[in-house]
């Protein structure tokens, strides 16, 4: 009986420090998350990323967010959002080869999305074939479309079906 209340006390203390959203890289995180699942959430960076990220920073991947200290954040956001500075391989990074630059870059939020919307834009003016897609707003990626992408400006437009043609007099 004298043991539990030790434990209570440290699981009380514990709960004080626990925070329950967190902000890497412009992105709310969940606390509750383990912290490469966590830091998937973030745009730009998918699962095995938020690894390196983990053994870079010397954090456990599987520990919670919100247990992280605040040193152990700033890091994290450091290293997510310059993750050309450290010791990542070049074939996990989002951006080879930049049409503009050329070079080799990893991009995250709001500038991955940024240019993602140039490079569409991009494709629409030179008129190849997914610029195209991308305009008829139809799949780009070679999906069939018979049976679905059937949306048309909220309506959807499909096959008519017997309820919609008039019915047999019942009177026959």
């Amino acid at each position: 009986m004298f043991r539990i209340l030790p434990t209570i006390q440290l699981f009380k203390q514990n709960m004080a420090d626990f925070k329950h959203l967190l902000r890497i890289a412009d992105t709310d995180i969940d606390g509750k998350k383990a912290v490469e699942y966590g830091l998937a959430n973030i745009k730009g960076v998918g699962v095995p990323l938020a690894h390196a990220i983990c053994i870079i920073a010397k954090i456990d991947g599987l520990q919670k967010c919100g247990d992280l200290s605040d040193e152990q954040i700033k890091k994290l956001d450091e290293i997510a959002r310059n993750v050309h500075k450290y010791n990542i391989p070049k074939w996990m990074y989002n951006r080879q080869k930049d049409l503009e630059t050329g070079e080799t870059k990893h991009l995250v939020t709001s500038e991955m999305i940024f240019a993602q919307e140039n490079d569409i834009k991009l494709m629409r003016r030179i008129k190849c074939y997914k610029g195209s897609r991308h305009t008829r707003k139809l799949p780009v990626r070679g999906q069939r479309t018979r049976s679905n992408f059937r949306k048309n400006k909220g309506k959807v437009t499909g096959v008519s079906t017997s309820a919609s043609k008039p019915a047999k007099k019942a009177a026959d």
